[in-house]
């Protein structure tokens, strides 16, 4: 990357930040028209979601100079928004809560909160939401160079345009990291087109991987027989990778296929596919055979696992 390229960028994302903070209203001297800035309100905010917490801790996580965390303390004491009492396991250090006022305080800024970004969405459509909330995902992950983000992961159907994020995802991602040219990503797409036009609600699901409006990953059971499940279309994309999230996608799929009667699961994979592979055998499938076969322009080992339910 060269200097000019770094440096443009660098303006753009200034210039995004100064859109962002005029947007959030957070240029005012006082946020949400409180008695608060910035900082004394984000105090307010960890102090409520931890319930209780040292000054060391806040400077830390908020990567703030402890000298001025200590003067934000201080302040919000004469208000009347904390009170500090001895840690029990150190006596020299203080732990800090909110007062009932602290807690009526904080429960008026977060409703505040609240309504100022409901503002921002309101008129947006759902799939603009959709878009706007994963790019900032996105922006988070990034920056953030976490594996474990906050946000909470959720297991959930299949709505409009998830098989199509399906299908891109297995295109994009088989191509980068396994080489699979574009038979790979028709294949996908006809499996996807299948399941759409085909599908028997009760019998058969599609589950999605979701953090703050942003797919991560997919699992699909159909039904091959009357008594046989199918696992297709398992994808994890790298956000969420390590995380635990494929293993719960395929325990979904497992839960789902018992409770609505069948009693096998079967399953066809690659012998490249490791971390797949490995949730396969944690849960209890078994592999049954393998067979050498030329497909996606790489020569693969298809392997056959099932399990019983």
């Amino acid at each position: 990357m060269t200097g000019n390229t770094l440096a443009s960028r660098s303006a753009y994302m200034r210039h995004f930040t100064r859109f962002y903070t005029q947007k959030a209203g957070v240029l005012n001297e006082v946020l949400l028209d409180s008695a608060y800035g910035l900082t004394e309100a984000r105090l307010i905010y960890e102090m409520a979601v931890r319930q209780t917490c040292s000054a060391k801790e806040l400077s830390a996580d908020l990567e703030l100079d402890p000298g001025y965390i200590s003067r934000c303390l201080k302040k919000m004491q004469k208000l009347g928004l904390i009170q500090k009492s001895p840690a029990c396991e150190d006596r020299r250090q203080m732990n800090i809560t909110l007062t009932d006022r602290g807690q009526s305080e904080f429960n008026n800024l977060d409703q505040k909160s609240s309504a100022l970004f409901g503002n921002l969405l309101k008129d947006l459509s759902d799939a603009q939401q959709a878009t706007l909330l994963e790019a900032m995902g996105t922006i988070e992950t990034l920056l953030k160079g976490s594996r474990s983000p906050s946000d909470p992961v959720i297991i959930r159907p299949h709505r409009p345009g998830d098989l199509g994020w399906i299908v891109s995802a297995h295109g994009r991602l088989y191509f980068e990291e396994y080489g699979w040219n574009t038979d790979f990503e028709a294949m996908v797409a006809e499996i996807a087109a299948e399941f759409l036009n085909n599908y028997k609600p009760g019998r058969e699901i599609c589950w999605i991987a979701e953090r703050a409006g942003q797919n991560l990953g997919s699992a699909v059971v159909v039904e091959e027989d009357e008594k046989t499940a199918k696992l297709r279309l398992v994808i994890l994309d790298r956000p969420a990778r390590g995380t635990g999230i494929g293993k719960r996608l395929v325990e979904e799929c497992l839960n789902f296929a018992r409770s609505v009667g069948y009693e096998r699961m079967n399953l066809w994979t690659n012998a490249n596919l490791h971390a797949a592979i490995a949730i396969y055998e944690k849960l209890g499938f078994e592999k049954i055979s393998e067979e050498p076969h030329h497909s996606y322009g790489k020569d693969l080992v298809g392997q056959f696992w099932t399990k019983d339910l």
